[in-house]
């Protein structure tokens, strides 16, 4: 897929893949790693956030934009992947946002590596039993709107299949790619074990949670700010559901600019 009208595209190799490296706006730098299937076209989120920071969107491995997820199996492997792609994107050191995936990916990058401010949008990485993370891939594709989004026109607008066939053909497969990525990283429960580092996470860090998460309960906010030593603050989205960013854009964005302006 070509880049979107404005939109800058070079891409950075990962473990010898090749990786899409999309970017627009001026100021600061900001990074943002994606939730699954990715990035498929520029975003209102994304769009909002350019106004005031130059954003830099790496593809991760799997995800629409690269390949090179089947290289990644063990929690190690996709820490290393995860900085080597923060790192050759030129955002070491500069802010960084994720979500969900790209959350606990995001995370990672900050317990390892230098990170002036984290925002983190409802990101997997932490299991409860007694308040568990819900399994997204017991549902099949026509629940996956309902699961994700309270907003499924922004949801197929963010996500969906293009018009022409052939085109949708290509999509689909690339879509079904991206959602075989998420479930290496995080099926069954999310967990890979970074309640153990989030201690290491020193940045001032965002966690922004759409209160009507059906993935991850919202009060997991807490547990991650319990466990990460550098200053947290909470904010929720009421209109929301786990997909925030997508659900509620000028809203997500606004909380956003505002923590990272601060």
């Amino acid at each position: 897929m070509s880049a979107p009208t404005g939109i800058d595209e070079r891409t950075v190799e990962i473990n010898g893949q090749a990786c899409r490296v999309w970017e627009k706006g001026s100021g600061p730098r900001v990074g943002y790693l994606s939730p699954a299937p990715g990035v498929p076209r520029w975003q209102p989120f994304l769009e909002r956030l350019s106004e005031r920071r130059r954003v830099v969107v790496p593809s991760i491995p799997g995800l629409f934009g690269a390949t090179g997820h089947r290289q990644l199996d063990d929690t190690a492997d996709w820490i290393a992947m995860a900085l080597d792609l923060v790192e050759a994107s030129g955002l070491r050191g500069q802010e960084l946002i994720g979500g969900s995936i790209g959350g606990m990916l995001a995370a990672e990058v900050a317990a390892f590596s230098e990170v002036s401010k984290l925002v983190l949008v409802a990101p997997y990485g932490l299991y409860d039993p007694e308040e568990p993370v819900s399994d997204p891939f017991a549902s099949p594709p026509q629940q996956q709107a309902q699961l994700y989004s309270e907003n499924p026109a922004a949801f197929l607008e963010a996500f969906g299949p293009p018009p022409d066939e052939d085109a949708a053909q290509e999509f689909m497969l690339l879509a079904y790619r991206a959602s075989e990525t998420a479930a290496r990283l995080v099926w069954p429960f999310g967990d890979r074990g970074l309640r153990k580092r989030l201690h290491r996470i020193t940045c001032p860090t965002l966690l922004l949670w759409g209160s009507r998460d059906r993935v991850i309960p919202a009060s997991y906010a807490k547990r991650f700010a319990d466990g990460i030593t550098g200053p947290t603050r909470i904010r929720s989205l009421e209109t929301a559901g786990h997909l925030a960013a997508i659900d509620a854009p000028e809203a997500a964005a606004a909380a956003v600019l505002e923590f990272l302006d601060a």
